[in-house]
């Protein structure tokens, strides 16, 4: 009988927690615990920091506490994280760079601070002990297979090494019994992130082999110049039989794929995106006319995707990545006809939630923003 008590105080606590949601509508019990303290919410997800850190003059790396709704992530995923920079809500999406196994339940995020990056730069400047994040669920397809492949190759260029040392860091905390070469090109020794992680790394794991790659020095490191056929044959001359990850700058990207198309290995080849693809653009023939109503604001059609025309119109609707992944500027089409950027796929529907930063107006809309 003594078992079932706190399995009943369990259930009573959870319909007390539903009775109060609804009484608190429509804010709903989170909006009143984030008065108290944002890190007590219980269905979105807030992250603290809990230490700051630069590894290099452009970076900085946070150590997060998520919040109880946080379900822990796959090695390669990425999570949206969202600021407040002069009242307007920021996102953009980062790569977990720990283990998925971390036993502490912390994350480790490591950021570029780009000159033109809202959250990087802000986050750069301004992260510091007890500053709190808005975070999301892990997302995206980057990860390895549950089985995992005997022989492992990862590559990355910059802060693309995020993802890639979260695989790393992963496969060495489960033992793995095969081959792994992790290959990072940087521009010199001073940019390599997670340097003596690494080195620490190769020498507690007999299975792994750490490469750097510089590209602008010629001495020190394992290798110089940009990737090419003859660094494969160096570092992982097992590369045909092996599954390789790659994330970098899209030089690297171009450079890695030319390879390994040419040498019919294509499929064995896992990609995460470091940057957006150039989309798909018509502005000379672009017609008709963008009315956001919510504002009132209306503009002649520039052909540019509809984040752009609403930023041109004066307004700031809320936006992250620019490139259709964080899916920060859903808004909805009330009216009218929009093509996806990176697709070309028209959409006519009314009353559909598309993605500002991607969709292009095909003659005159009607957007809810």
């Amino acid at each position: 009988m003594t078992a079932l008590v706190p399995r009943a105080a369990r259930r009573r606590a959870g319909q007390l927690a539903s009775f109060a949601e609804a009484l608190l509508t429509p804010h709903g019990v989170d909006r009143y615990l984030e008065l108290l303290d944002p890190m007590l919410v219980r269905k979105e997800i807030r992250g603290v920091v809990t230490e700051v850190r630069r590894q290099a003059a452009d970076t900085v790396t946070l150590t997060i506490r998520p919040s109880r709704a946080w379900r822990g992530f796959t090695a390669g995923q990425y999570v949206r994280v969202s600021v407040h920079i002069d009242g307007v809500r920021r996102t953009r999406c980062y790569s977990p760079a720990c283990s998925q196994y971390r036993t502490d339940g912390l994350l480790e995020l490591t950021i570029k601070a780009d000159p033109h990056g809202l959250v990087s730069s802000y986050l750069y400047a301004n992260a510091e002990r007890g500053m709190v994040l808005e975070l999301s669920q892990p997302d995206g397809a980057f990860t390895m297979p549950a089985n995992r492949p005997h022989g492992v190759l990862l590559i990355s260029g910059g802060s693309g090494i995020t993802p890639v040392i979260s695989m790393l860091r992963t496969l060495v905390d489960e033992g793995h019994g095969g081959p792994i070469t992790f290959l990072h090109y940087a521009n010199t020794a001073d940019d390599v992130l997670y340097r003596d992680e690494l080195a620490e790394l190769a020498a507690t794991h007999p299975g792994l082999r750490v490469a750097f790659g510089y590209t602008h020095e010629h001495t020190g490191g394992d290798l110089h110049g940009f990737f090419g056929t003859e660094h494969l044959h160096a570092v992982a001359p097992w590369y045909r039989d092996a599954e390789t990850y790659l994330c970098g700058p899209t030089p690297l990207m171009d450079a890695v794929r030319t390879v390994f198309d040419t040498a019919g290995l294509s499929e064995q080849l896992h990609t995460e995106e470091f940057a957006p693809p150039p989309l798909q653009l018509d502005t000379g023939n672009a017609t008709g006319q963008v009315r956001f109503t919510h504002s009132g604001a209306e503009t002649a059609n520039s052909g540019r995707p509809l984040l752009e025309q609403a930023e041109e119109a004066g307004l700031r609707p809320e936006h992250g990545c620019r490139m259709g992944i964080c899916f920060s500027c859903t808004k909805v089409k009330a009216t009218g006809c929009v093509r996806d950027a990176r697709s070309g796929e028209l959409s006519t529907e009314e009353n559909e939630e598309i993605q500002l930063c991607i969709s292009v107006p095909v003659g005159d809309v009607e957007i809810n923003c």
